[in-house]
C-alpha cells in the first residue's frame, strides 16, 4: 500500500513505529495494542485522526502485522518503515515521503489516544489558513503558576517540507518547531499532553 498520496488537502501522519521500551523494557507487550476504553490504544489515535482528516498515513515498524492490520481495517494507508529503530525522524520522513504532495500534514503519535478530533481539525484549519506550523496549547496550572502549555499533534505547511525530510535521529521535528514562527491554537483538550508511556497511563 505504498502508493503516493495525491495533491491537495491536509494529510494525517500517524507515527506508530516505536518500540515503547519504557512501557515494557522486555518488549513482550506492544503498548499500541493494549486495551484502552474498549479498543487498542493505536485504534483510538487513528480513529480521531480519521474523524478530522480525509486521509491518514500510518507508519508502522516491520514485523508489527497486528498493528498494521488494525490500522488498515480502519482505512489508514499503512506504510512500513524498515529503519524505524534509527529514531522517530525516520518514521516521520517515511510518512512524509509517502504523502509529500499534500498541502500540509498533522503529525500525530500512536500513543496519544485522548487527543480530540476537534483539536486535529483546528490544527488543519490553521495550516489551510496559511500557518506554516500550528501547535495546540492548553491553559494549565502547575506549582501555583498558570499559562499555556504546548502539546501534540503538530501541523506543518509545505514551507518546512525540505527541513522535515532532512530530519535524522530521535528528536523528530521539535527543533523545527523551536526555531521557527509557530501558530499556537488554543484548545480545551487535556489529551494533547497525555501519552501512554507506562502501564499506569492506561488508567
Amino acid at each position: 500500500m505504498d502508493r503516493n498520496v495525491g495533491m491537495g488537502g491536509i494529510i494525517g501522519i500517524l507515527l506508530a513505529a516505536g518500540r515503547g521500551r519504557r512501557f515494557d523494557p522486555l518488549g513482550r507487550r506492544n503498548k499500541l495494542l493494549q486495551p484502552f476504553e474498549g479498543e487498542a490504544v493505536v485504534v483510538h489515535s487513528a480513529r480521531h485522526l480519521l474523524a478530522a482528516l480525509p486521509r491518514v498515513v500510518a507508519v508502522v515498524r516491520d514485523g508489527e502485522d497486528a498493528v498494521a492490520a488494525q490500522l488498515a481495517s480502519l482505512g489508514c494507508e499503512v506504510v512500513v518503515c524498515a529503519d524505524a529503530d534509527s529514531g522517530m525522524a525516520a518514521s516521520l520522513v517515511h510518512g512524509l515521503r509517502h504523502a509529500q504532495a499534500a498541502q500540509g500534514w498533522v503529525v500525530a503519535l500512536g500513543d496519544m489516544p485522548r487527543v480530540r478530533p476537534a483539536t486535529i481539525a483546528a490544527l488543519a484549519r490553521a495550516v489551510e489558513g496559511g500557518a506554516d506550523i500550528a501547535v495546540p496549547v492548553l491553559a494549565t496550572e502547575r506549582n501555583g503558576e498558570s499559562g499555556p502549555e504546548r502539546g501534540n499533534p503538530v501541523a506543518f505547511g509545505r514551507r518546512h517540507l525540505p527541513q522535515l525530510l532532512a530530519l535524522t535521529g530521535d528528536r523528530g521535528a521539535r527543533g523545527i518547531v523551536r526555531d521557527n514562527i509557530v501558530n499556537e491554537v488554543a484548545v480545551d483538550d487535556p489529551g494533547i499532553l497525555l501519552d501512554i508511556d507506562t502501564p499506569p497511563d492506561l488508567q
